[in-house]
């Protein structure tokens, strides 16, 4: 399937102020996420977390749905003279890059090629400290519905997707509070479904949609794979 993309009825105009956001908090978009996936996905599922703050909304469906929780890292790749710009992403084992984009913007290849080294060191750390000693998530035959909080350019989920893949995965649903209008359209194939409850026009982050967004941290993300459940705050 080419990925068909679930569009809630979005924002239009100016970013909402907080009182008129679509989320309380990122358990309440877990929730509405998880009322969705109830009728879509098919059996048997695992629940893949891109945290951090995908974690808390992660928990939240698992925990709905009755559904293994597990988690995957992906690390976006950036320009090497631009931070902020998003030319790929990892994760364990699998690289996906826009050669097209970075031979464009003439970037040197060595040093995309160091870049590429220090975010798979960090996926390499983040697992381990996720995991805390248990093995990768049996996916083959499996439905893996990957969640996050918000997706900005979608490169982190080609990364996860295709770690999904390379461990069996028999479909991949990605599944999102927010996300850009056309986001199927650019994941194509990487993904079978993307569900994307939010599309805002204009879309300036992840966290308009939300009214309470606070950061998460790692020890939140482990609560989170412990218990299936967000810590209260």
């Amino acid at each position: 399937m080419g990925g068909a993309t679930i569009d809630a009825e979005p924002w239009r105009g100016a970013v909402p102020s907080v009182g008129q956001r679509p989320f309380a908090d990122r358990v309440e978009a877990g929730d509405r996420l998880a009322q969705v996936l109830a009728e879509r996905v098919v059996e048997p599922v695992t629940i893949l977390a891109i945290p951090r703050g995908g974690a808390i909304v992660a928990a939240r469906v698992a925990r709905r749905l009755g559904a293994p929780l597990d988690v995957v890292v992906p690390r976006k790749l950036a320009a090497p003279d631009n931070p902020e710009l998003a030319i790929g992403a990892v994760a364990d084992g699998i690289e996906a890059v826009d050669h097209e984009a970075a031979e464009r913007l003439g970037l040197d290849p060595a040093a995309l090629r160091a870049e590429v080294r220090r975010q798979r060191v960090e996926v390499a750390r983040r697992t381990a400290a996720y995991r805390a000693g248990r093995p990768p998530p049996q996916l083959s035959g499996r439905t893996a519905v990957l969640v996050d909080d918000g997706v900005a350019t979608g490169w982190t989920c080609v990364a996860a997707a295709g770690w999904c893949r390379h461990n069996g995965a028999r479909r991949v649903l990605l599944a999102v509070p927010v996300g850009p209008a056309g986001l199927a359209e650019r994941l194509g194939q990487t993904v079978d479904e993307a569900i994307v409850l939010e599309t805002p026009e204009p879309y300036v982050a992840v966290a308009q949609v939300f009214a309470s967004f606070p950061q998460v941290t790692d020890e939140e993300v482990l609560s989170c794979l412990r218990f299936r459940e967000p810590p209260r705050r």
